[in-house]
């Protein structure tokens, strides 16, 4: 009998246009949680012990700050957006 692996984005994480779309359609929930989620999706990725080492955090305050309960300060999600090579922008509807 073949068991299922649980589903994990960050299998399908593998160009700068997949981490894009992802966050984008992740944005548009409007959903601080989801939002958090989809950043640590993302680090791990890309290597959550390199972005933790480039926002200067460790990788145990990294994977707590990117908790879907968590309340990370915006200077936290900033280093975090900046090192991960994305830039958030706003757009008038």
């Amino acid at each position: 009998m073949n068991e299922l692996q649980p589903f994990d984005a960050a299998d399908y994480l593998d160009s700068e246009e997949a981490i894009a779309e992802y966050l984008t359609a992740v944005l548009e929930e409007e959903d601080t949680s989801a939002f958090l989620q989809a950043l640590g999706t993302i680090a791990r990725a890309r290597s959550m012990t390199a972005i933790a080492e480039q926002t200067g955090m460790s990788r145990e305050s990294l994977y707590k700050a990117l908790h879907a309960d968590a309340k990370p300060r915006y200077e936290t999600v900033q280093k975090v957006v900046s090192a991960l090579g994305l830039k958030l922008s706003v757009q008038h509807n």
